[in-house]
């Protein structure tokens, strides 16, 4: 079959890396797709923006595609599952409905309210001097209510810094139609990412994985879309991830079809798991995590197009356990110099070839084709991934990689997996 794969960064790249490897699909088209896609075996582009939906509906169509995957929550949130289903369309994505649980983080915090899962104390404002006025304890967490692309969240550990956060979203920093922000209470422990499958009546986690947002070494400085990740993660031991879904994933589930959302997608839950070894919920996502998908992605054997099909077609009860190859997975961000702040676009990408000889895979962000060259496109570029039978292992050939990869200004964090001595 044909699948359609909407959005242009490493975690399309990687679901069209994945998809190809099913024996049941023989092509894989992107929109509009990046560089790596363009020279995927397989998988072609095709130059249609993700919120181009008639443009969308007209290559699936042209290609006769069996399943869309949309990637980014942007679409989502503008109802691409709703648009293309009126023509019959087979979609893995939430409706705009169902993708509130991120496009709003209020409306996910009254969601979790709701359900009473576990997160942290929120209190939300439409009133840039109310929410200053509640600022008494330090340091606590600023959030823009929007779409933010992962950079809409400031830890503030001093009230300048909490003032200042909160002057920028009124200010529309993140839209000028956003004039809500949600402060919460600052928690401390390890970051977890749990992307689950659901076809709205049953949910099934993946292999747990963590996120390195900060961009520095150590998780210093501003947030990111994420520089790193690796799976799955050892904090979570069986009797913790029996309480996640039992506690966070059940519940949202059915607190969403309380409201009459028949949500078929991911539900991907940020959790902290505090030192006190609780499971609370910073954030929902509802698409797959970038770069959490490289990793986890990297070591699923189930043939992905079988299991999103039973999600759409609502068969997840009956469909087998998911299978996983031995081993874990790293995955390293190779970012522009300047991100996620201002950066420069257009450098030539050197040693690819290289890298993927020493065993890695090297999935495409923010790239693009310019002839037979592939340049430089985007803040975070690329996402070199490798497979290893142990972290020791799989960290050391992921950097092995990296250091045959090269353009202008590249960067990188050179600790990601750090937490992992940490126990």
């Amino acid at each position: 079959m044909n699948v359609l794969v909407v959005g242009n960064g490493g975690r399309e790249h990687a679901l069209a890396w994945t998809l190809l490897r099913a024996p049941n699909v023989k092509q894989v088209i992107c929109t509009p797709g990046n560089g790596g896609t363009a020279t995927l075996k397989g998988c072609h582009n095709e130059p249609v923006a993700v919120d181009d939906f008639e443009g969308i509906r007209r290559i699936a169509q042209k290609y006769n595609v069996s399943l869309v995957v949309v990637g980014p929550e942007v679409p989502l949130s503008l109802g691409i599952t709703d648009y293309l289903q009126q023509y019959n369309l087979t979609v893995f994505g939430p409706n705009q409905a169902g993708a509130q649980l991120e496009a709003s983080k209020a409306w996910a915090k009254a969601l979790m309210q709701q359900a009473n899962i576990p997160t942290a104390q929120t209190a939300v404002f439409t009133d840039a001097a109310a929410a200053k006025a509640y600022i008494q304890t330090l340091p606590i967490v600023i959030k823009a209510d929007c779409l933010a692309a992962g950079k809409g969240v400031t830890i503030a550990d001093r009230p300048e810094i909490a003032y200042a956060a909160i002057d920028a979203i009124f200010a529309g920093e993140f839209g000028r139609e956003n004039q809500t922000v949600v402060i919460e209470e600052y928690l401390t422990g390890q970051e977890v990412s749990v992307l689950a499958l659901t076809d709205g009546q049953t949910i099934r986690p993946l292999i747990p994985a963590q996120d390195h947002k900060a961009i520095g070494e150590g998780d210093t400085g501003p947030n990111t879309g994420g520089m790193g990740a690796y799976a799955p993660t050892p904090i979570l031991t069986d009797s913790l991830s029996q309480r996640i879904q039992t506690e966070i994933l059940e519940p949202t589930l059915a607190t969403l079809q309380k409201r009459g959302i028949d949500y078929r997608g991911v539900i991907y839950a940020g959790l902290m798991i505090t030192p006190d070894g609780e499971p609370k919920v910073l954030e929902f996502n509802c698409r797959f995590g970038d770069p959490e998908t490289q990793a986890v992605l990297a070591l699923l054997d189930t043939p992905l197009d079988e299991v999103i099909l039973a999600c759409c077609q609502q068969r997840l009860a009956e469909f087998p356990p998911l299978s996983w190859k031995p081993g874990v997975a790293v995955c390293v961000v190779l970012a522009s110099a300047g991100y996620p702040g201002s950066y420069q676009k257009g450098y030539a990408i050197t040693g690819v070839e290289q890298a993927t000889a020493k065993g890695a895979t090297v999935f495409h962000a923010g790239t693009k084709l310019s002839g037979d060259q592939v340049i430089t496109d985007g803040g975070r570029v690329l996402g070199v991934t490798a497979v290893g039978s142990t972290f020791e292992a799989a960290i050391a050939l992921t950097y092995e990689a990296v250091d045959c990869i090269g353009f202008e200004g590249m960067y990188c964090r050179r600790d990601i997996g750090f937490r992992l001595a940490q126990g």
